[in-house]
């Protein structure tokens, strides 16, 4: 008896399943505004400039007509998809279904795919204009260089302290929304060597949650391995939530269905179809960071 149980351990053992090492869920979406569209295209919001008041000289004076500047800003849907199939001989030959493993790691893919388009419109071309045809590219007035706070640093409090006092000067001295920023290990590794981090003395409120930075000056963290890096410097995005828009024509579906064309295999098929945009380069900022890779 004791052998059977023992054996019967194994073989439940071996039936558990788990996804390699990877990303699962998107880390970004919480973070930004999202939309739902349909169409070719679609504009995510009506942008009116700053007015200024004119001073009335004369009694009696004709009514100033003052013009108004107006402008909309563009999402444009992007096709995704992924599938894979199962032959039965391969169902025969296995102790757990593999459909559902499947389709948690077409999920996982499809959930970064939302972070990867977010993360190439932060600092890429994005389109604006009446019709969506005038492209806007960054801007470097909205950069922290990478020599902020010492030579070819990493992420440090004087590259942070700059990226808010970038977005303060846009924002005309006030931020209503929380602030996000996105780093990788490598940034998260810099800052813990920063005394002011896991100093309580610089600050009211403990900064480590369980050994991990989550928050320092009013700013939130998401760890990602996805930045972008350009000429040896990783990208470090900023920005207000109101700042980066993603537009989901079509959420996430799921199909797994028999193919008559492939000797009834099982297919396990994901769809996703959204596009994403900045909304403001003065609500976004962008980071240079030398993490020595």
């Amino acid at each position: 008896m004791p052998d059977a149980i023992t054996t019967a351990n194994v073989q439940e053992y071996k039936a558990n399943v788990e996804l390699l090492l990877q990303q699962k869920e998107s880390r970004f979406v919480p973070a930004v505004t999202v939309g739902s569209y349909y169409g070719k295209q679609a504009s995510v919001v009506e942008q009116f400039g700053e007015a200024t008041a004119q001073l009335k000289t004369s009694r009696h004076a004709d009514t100033p007509l003052l013009d108004l500047t107006q402008d909309k800003r563009w999402v444009f849907p992007l096709d995704y998809e992924w599938a894979s199939l199962i032959d039965h001989q391969d169902v025969l030959r296995m102790i757990i279904d593999p459909t559902s493993p499947y389709a948690a790691a077409g999920a996982a893919a499809m959930n970064r795919t939302k972070d990867d388009e977010i993360i190439d419109k932060v600092h890429g071309t994005n389109y604006k204009g009446e019709n969506g045809t005038t492209s806007e590219t960054w801007d470097t007035d909205y950069d922290v260089g990478v020599n902020v706070g010492g030579t070819a640093s990493s992420l440090n409090v004087a590259k942070l302290q700059n990226a808010v006092r970038l977005l303060m000067t846009a924002n005309k001295g006030e931020l209503y929304e929380p602030m996000t920023t996105a780093i990788s290990s490598y940034e998260h590794d810099a800052l813990l060597k920063e005394v002011q981090v896991h100093n309580k003395d610089y600050g009211g409120q403990p900064v480590l949650v369980d050994g991990r930075i989550s928050r320092f000056m009013g700013q939130n963290f998401i760890v990602t391995e996805r930045l972008n890096i350009a000429s040896g410097n990783r990208e470090v995005p900023c920005w207000v939530k109101s700042g980066l828009h993603l537009g989901i024509w079509k959420d996430m579906a799921t199909e797994v269905t028999r193919r008559a064309d492939k000797s009834y295999a099982w297919q396990v098929y994901l769809c996703l179809t959204l596009g994403a945009t900045r909304t403001q380069i003065g609500k976004v900022i962008k980071i240079i960071c030398d993490d020595q890779i």
